[in-house]
């Protein structure tokens, strides 16, 4: 028996180690979720590694008695879960899109972009008021928001309404909403409330005439350190094509706009027939005052990214040599574009997308930011954070 035990204990020692890929998260029921979902995804194509979830709180989660504006932190919802990238406690990070910055620490990039959900806003409404919409809610009533891009525009359609900020998780705010009497609805992403599998408290979708959405909503980015080759390699398998022109172009628009969650700024993209279409706009904090328009660049969306093999990101001996821990040289990676010594847009790494269409989904931003900044956008967006700042 013994002999037996000893053989079996010196074939484990032998064999080897599955490779551990360290993932951070926020520990709200939706990051996890969010997570959850990259993660079996990774494992799925990667059967020979083995993934580690560790959730943290960050600064937004923490600070729940201020609006998200008035903080002024750019990285609420991201920079706890940096340090511990940056101190390798953690390989890769999933993020929503729209909490990341358009500008990056040093260090960092966004080695993969999910394939978006519905990016709209939907309106839950408190359970008194099932069956209406924001238009036919009773005068005055009061409908929570956390965001200044959803007040404003709101506001400016549905004078009637009153917008309050309400904070929390996602389990919080329809807590407030259901057993308090304060509000009747809340405006809350499509996205999430379908992750968690609420589809049932969708009472509206608002449309882009009605309000248009934030900058990478919808979507899921994988937040990386921008040397980790081999993690990048790793998760860039996960990029969505169109998913990523769409956000490359609503990061530029922003990013030139010197915009953040401190002004109203919203967004909408859609690809059609080879053609790119961005929607922009900036809005006073009351939405009185606003400038929007529309541009369009001719851009050929690649086929989704293979997995393996063939034509794609990663081929088969670059990927064993990563599950078996011997990181492949450039040169066991097929980049279409080869090698470059700085890959980012907007903070967003993709080697294994085409360049070209890349760099017209930034200039197509960066020509709508430019076209509102010449009609005035500049002196709305300073106007609202003076305002926001002092009130």
């Amino acid at each position: 028996m013994s002999g037996n035990g000893d053989a079996a204990a010196t074939a484990e020692e032998n064999s080897p180690k599955m490779r551990v890929i360290r993932v951070g998260t926020r520990k709200s029921q939706l990051a996890r979720i969010q997570t959850d979902s990259v993660v079996a995804t990774l494992k799925a194509l990667y059967p020979s590694l083995q993934f580690e979830i560790i959730a943290m709180s960050t600064t937004g989660d923490k600070i729940l008695d201020t609006a998200l504006s008035k903080i002024g932190e750019k990285s609420l919802f991201t920079k706890e879960l940096e340090h511990a990238l940056e101190k390798n406690e953690v390989d890769l990070v999933v993020h929503s899109l729209k909490d990341l910055p358009t500008v990056l620490p040093p260090g960092f990039t966004i080695g993969a972009i999910c394939k978006r959900e519905n990016p709209h806003d939907a309106v839950v409404f408190h359970p008194k008021f099932v069956g209406k919409t924001l238009e036919t809610l009773p005068e005055k009533s009061v409908v929570g928001t956390s965001s200044l891009r959803r007040a404003a525009q709101l506001q400016r359609k549905f004078s009637h309404l009153e917008f309050r900020s309400i904070r929390g998780n996602l389990n919080t705010r329809l807590r407030k909403l259901d057993e308090q009497q304060e509000f009747s609805a809340i405006i809350l992403a499509t996205a999430g409330l379908q992750r968690m599998g609420w589809h049932n408290r969708v009472g509206q979708i608002l449309h882009p005439e009605e309000c248009m959405y934030a900058v990478g909503q919808g979507a899921l980015g994988v937040e990386v350190r921008a040397k980790d080759q081999d993690i990048l390699d790793l998760v860039g398998v996960l990029h969505d094509p169109e998913t990523l022109l769409r956000c490359i172009a609503e990061r530029a628009f922003l990013r030139h706009l010197e915009g953040g969650c401190s002004v109203p700024v919203a967004v909408h993209t859609a690809m059609k027939d080879g053609q790119l279409y961005l929607t922009g706009g900036v809005w006073s904090l009351d939405g009185s005052d606003s400038i929007q328009d529309t541009m369009q660049a001719t851009i050929h969306v690649p086929a989704q990214v293979p997995k393996l093999e063939g034509e794609g990101v990663i081929n088969k001996s670059a990927y064993n040599l990563i599950c078996s821990h011997q990181f492949p040289p450039p040169s066991c990676i097929q980049h279409e574009d080869g090698p470059e010594d700085d890959p980012q847009l907007v903070g967003i790494t993709a080697r294994n997308i085409p360049r070209g269409p890349q760099l017209a989904a930034q200039n197509l931003g960066i020509s709508l930011a430019n076209l509102l900044l010449s009609k005035g956008a500049k002196n709305i967006l300073d106007v609202a954070r003076q305002l926001n700042d002092t009130h």
